[in-house]
């Protein structure tokens, strides 16, 4: 286990919209971050992200539950994000489990998250989720 790992996972499960200069004590300048549905390079590009993604929710937190480190400097958090938007699900608490890989120096200079898209943003949006969902039971 890093502490490394335990560290950054605190410090992020604590941002929120108004603290986002905190970014700058986790990553580096030249941060590579990807996810599903983005990926974007340096530290004002990640701001940015983060940024739009803290407007459009009004609720979003992380629950950090795992801390694999597999070499030095790099390793694996698994967590659980819940968020709420009101446009998707009612309004109501969406939970997507995921985890990130992270490589790091004193900082992460690359992030990359795996998470069910679906699960966090297409099975909610009304016409295609259902059709998501309809999609999901026939294959499983």
């Amino acid at each position: 286990m890093s502490d490394f790992l335990r560290q950054f996972a605190h410090t992020f499960a604590t941002l929120d919209k108004h603290n986002l200069h905190l970014l700058g004590s986790l990553y580096s300048e030249d941060v590579a971050f990807a996810d599903p549905l983005h990926e974007v390079q340096g530290l004002p590009a990640l701001r940015r992200y983060f940024a739009d993604l803290y407007s459009n929710v009004s609720e979003l937190n992380f629950d950090f539950h795992g801390f694999d480190t597999v070499a030095e400097g790099e390793g694996y958090l698994r967590w659980t994000m819940r968020f709420r938007h009101p446009r998707l699900a009612g309004g109501q608490v969406i939970e997507v489990p995921g985890c990130s890989h992270l490589m790091w120096h004193d900082k992460v200079y690359r992030h990359r998250d795996y998470f069910d898209a679906g699960a966090l943003l297409y099975e909610h949006v009304p016409l295609l989720g259902r059709v998501i969902r309809w999609l999901k039971r026939r294959m499983g």
